[in-house]
C-alpha cells in the first residue's frame, strides 16, 4: 500500500532542445512547443485531480517556466516554490552549446552516447575561455551556492546524482514524511538521478532511460520510500512513446 505520492516533470522543450544543442547550465528558455508541453502537463495534473502543498525546481529558467505554466493550469499559482542548484541539469562542460548531431558526426555516435548517457564518464571540462563560461560562472543566481569548490566544470550522471540526492534526502523526503504533496519540475539528468535511486536501477539500465519533456510522472511509495507504483506517466501511451523516442534520437548523427 502506498504511503506517499510524489509527481515529477521534466521541463518542456527548450530553445536549445529544439536546436539539438548540449544545454546543461546554459539558461535557455522554453521553445513555443515547450510552453505547449508544459501547458498540457498542467492540464494532465488537473485532470488527474492533483493538488500540491509545495513545489521544487532548479535555478534554470526552463524548469521554472515549466512549473509556473503547469501551475497556471492547476489553479495553484500561489504554491510555495523552493529553488535549488542541486536540481539543475547536468553540467555538460566543454560540450555546452555544441550541436549534438554535429558532435556525433565528428566524434562518433558511440562517443556522444557515452558523454550523454554513461553513468560515470564526464564530458571534457568547461575551461575559462569557453564562450559560455563567464555567463554561467558569474551568474547572479549562484551567489548563494554552489560554493567555488562545488561549482562544476563538467559532470557525469554519477556526479549529478551526488549533488542531487542530498537535496532529496535532506529537504524533499522530510517534507513527504510530514504529509506534504510535492511536485518537482527539473531536468532530464537530475530527475534520472532520483528515478535511479527510487527504482534501484543499475548503472547500465539508467543509460537507456529517456525521460520525455513536459509529461508529468507519478511515484507512489511505501512507508520505506520503496515504489509501489513507478514512473506512471500522465499521458496516453502513444504520446509518451513518441516523446521518449524523440529524446533518444537527439544524439544521433543526421
Amino acid at each position: 500500500m502506498s504511503a506517499y505520492t510524489i509527481v515529477m516533470v521534466r521541463h518542456g522543450e527548450s530553445e536549445w532542445n529544439l536546436e539539438n544543442k548540449f544545454c546543461g547550465w546554459f539558461d535557455a528558455n522554453l521553445s513555443e512547443k515547450g510552453v505547449q508541453e508544459a501547458t498540457a502537463g498542467g492540464k494532465a495534473l488537473k485532470d488527474a485531480g492533483f493538488e500540491f502543498d509545495v513545489a521544487h525546481t532548479s535555478l534554470l529558467t526552463r524548469a521554472q517556466v515549466t512549473l509556473k505554466t503547469a501551475l497556471e493550469q492547476t489553479g495553484q499559482t500561489d504554491l510555495p516554490v523552493e529553488k535549488t542548484w542541486r536540481l539543475n541539469e547536468r553540467h555538460y562542460g566543454a560540450l555546452t552549446g555544441l550541436n549534438k548531431a554535429e558532435t556525433a558526426a565528428k566524434h562518433g555516435e558511440e562517443q556522444v552516447k557515452i558523454w550523454r548517457r554513461s553513468f560515470d564518464v564526464p564530458p571534457p571540462p568547461m575551461e575559462g575561455d569557453h564562450p559560455y563560461h563567464d555567463s554561467i560562472r558569474n551568474d547572479e543566481r549562484y551567489k548563494d551556492g554552489p560554493t567555488d569548490q562545488e561549482f562544476p566544470t563538467c559532470e557525469s550522471l554519477k556526479l549529478t546524482i551526488e549533488r542531487t540526492l542530498p537535496y532529496w534526502d535532506d529537504v524533499i523526503v522530510p517534507q513527504m514524511k510530514a504529509g506534504k504533496k510535492i511536485l518537482i519540475a527539473a531536468h532530464g539528468n537530475s530527475l534520472r538521478g532520483i528515478v535511479k535511486h527510487l527504482d534501484s536501477m543499475s548503472d547500465t539500465a539508467i543509460m537507456e532511460l529517456n525521460l520525455p519533456t513536459g509529461i508529468p510522472f507519478v511515484y507512489e511509495l511505501d512507508e520505506n520510500l520503496k515504489p509501489v507504483v513507478s514512473m506512471k506517466f500522465l499521458g496516453d501511451e502513444e504520446t509518451v512513446r513518441k516523446a521518449i523516442e524523440s529524446v533518444a534520437a537527439q544524439g544521433k548523427a543526421k
